[in-house]
């Protein structure tokens, strides 16, 4: 089930509202892992027992770590006791190794396969082929965060199995994000932040995610598969594709985040920010800083530093950055155009913390580092969309002038001249460097806001019933 069909909008979500207003503050917690539960196993029933197998594990590794930190302090133990150790090793073995089989078992299968054929061995017979789970990629690492956390003393353990069960997999942000640590929303699972303020707030934010998605990515999208669906494109059109994609992929990206957040505040729960404006970055650093903020804060705090951050000089700082952008390329798809992807932003990141002060790029204007850096991200975002390498190194041909012409090159172009296409791009590019983020422009709700995000809203459930084209890219993460 996703956000943007009429299923969801007009009935597991009025039916989730209600429940959440009528339900007893007791049994709320348990009715909203119900419906969670019912959300993700709406494509596929089995992905719920994998998913509860993880809830349980972490449940009872946090239990099992609380009480050995109330022995540990009531005997005076300094420091972490082996069984601690255990517990939390327990939990990061088995969310790994279930994100590990499932999003990477085919990956490294096919590539033993070429390797085997390269070297002229017989060819193994995989006979396993493995679905990848919807939204692993995410509640794994925020149910993990939760050991951590209460193995670092950064959050406390929940008692209630339902209550942790809802936290997993609370359905607003489940598959794709953002994700949400333990103690943001900890006192909430024990008292939801329920206002008519917040839930107006929320249906705001939902409403103009769900015109992000609908009314800008849909479009957007259809002009970059044109453009990367066919060889025979020119140069000019290869360029434009190039940047629909990348308007593409925020407005898909950033408006099921909005939606979440929005659900979020709906539903009682305050979840954080996960994009700030990121096309208006001023470099790549800056990217990061703006560009999926939940994931960007993770890899932050639970590998960089652990890894030694920028704390042991220059040469392992810089390790440590392509270790981490190496791992996130690799956390976004089991592909060796991710891997390239991550890579590069690893480098690129290196780069920039290796230049002094007042380098080149420091004393260009502020517009030009902009313009150059969305032209960098979008030029990397090719590897992001290209079926293989192959694929995208064609791309890159044509983005180059190298691309073949004829007939059918002129016929592509005339497609993505549409109105419809050259108009949404013109919105998407002004709603990028000169609109406000969702979270700010809904912070203050005017009676003329509430009437623009109803009519946004309206307008995006109308476009559904016409719409064939309606994919979120990340939900095969």
């Amino acid at each position: 089930m996703v956000f943007s069909s009429h299923i969801f909008l007009f009935y597991f979500l009025p039916l989730a509202l209600a429940a959440s207003l009528l339900v007893p503050r007791r049994l709320w917690l348990g009715v909203l892992a119900v419906f969670s539960y019912a959300f993700y196993g709406w494509a596929n029933p089995a992905f719920m027992l994998l998913m509860m197998f993880s809830t349980l594990v972490d449940y009872v590794c946090g239990l099992w770590l609380a009480g050995e930190a109330r022995r540990r302090l009531s005997e005076g133990t300094a420091g972490r006791t082996v069984r601690e150790k255990l517990a939390l090793w327990i939990s990061i073995v088995t969310n790994l190794s279930l994100l590990g089989f499932f999003k990477y078992f085919n990956f490294a299968a096919e590539n033993y396969k070429a390797l085997t054929q390269h070297l002229g061995w017989a060819a193994p017979d995989f006979f396993l082929e493995v679905t990848l789970p919807l939204g692993i990629s995410f509640y794994t690492f925020q149910s993990m965060s939760y050991t951590i956390d209460i193995y670092r003393g950064e959050a406390k353990a929940m008692r209630s199995f339902a209550g942790f069960a809802a936290y997993v997999s609370m359905f607003p942000q489940l598959v794709a994000g953002p994700i949400v640590r333990f103690q943001t929303v900890a006192r909430q699972l024990r008292r939801p932040d329920r206002t008519w303020s917040a839930f107006a707030r929320g249906a705001a934010c939902f409403s103009l995610g769900l015109g992000k998605k609908v009314l800008l990515a849909n479009p957007c999208g259809k002009v970059a598969d044109l453009m990367f669906g066919t060889d025979s494109a020119g140069m000019l059109e290869s360029w434009i594709g190039m940047f629909a994609y990348s308007f593409q992929i925020y407005f898909d990206f950033s408006g099921y985040s909005d939606m979440a957040i929005g659900l979020g505040l709906m539903l009682g729960f305050r979840f954080p920010i996960n994009f700030n404006s990121p096309y208006r970055a001023h470099s790549i650093t800056d990217f990061w800083q703006r560009w999926h903020i939940s994931l960007s804060t993770w890899l932050r705090d639970y590998l960089y530093i652990p890894l030694g951050g920028s704390r042991r000089g220059d040469l392992r700082t810089y390790a440590n950055l392509l270790t981490v952008m190496f791992l996130g390329g690799l956390w976004h798809g089991a592909s060796w155009n991710f891997v390239i992807w991550g890579s590069v932003h690893g480098v690129l990141l290196a780069v920039e913390r290796a230049m002094p002060g007042r380098s080149l790029w420091a004393r260009l204007p502020r517009l030009l580092q902009v313009s150059l850096t969305f032209t960098v991200v979008s030029l990397a975002w090719v590897l992001f969309r290209a079926p293989d390498l192959a694929g995208a190194m064609d791309y890159y041909a044509r983005l180059a002038g190298l691309g073949h012409g004829g007939e059918l090159a002129a016929l592509m172009g005339a497609l993505v001249w549409k109105p419809l296409f050259v108009a949404t791009m013109i919105l998407a590019a002004l709603v990028v460097w000169f609109g406000p983020t969702t979270l700010d422009w809904s912070r203050h709700l005017t009676a003329p806001k509430a009437v623009w995000s109803l009519a946004v809203f309206w307008g995006a459930a109308l476009m559904l019933s016409v719409q064939k084209f309606n994919p979120f890219i990340y939900f095969i993460f």
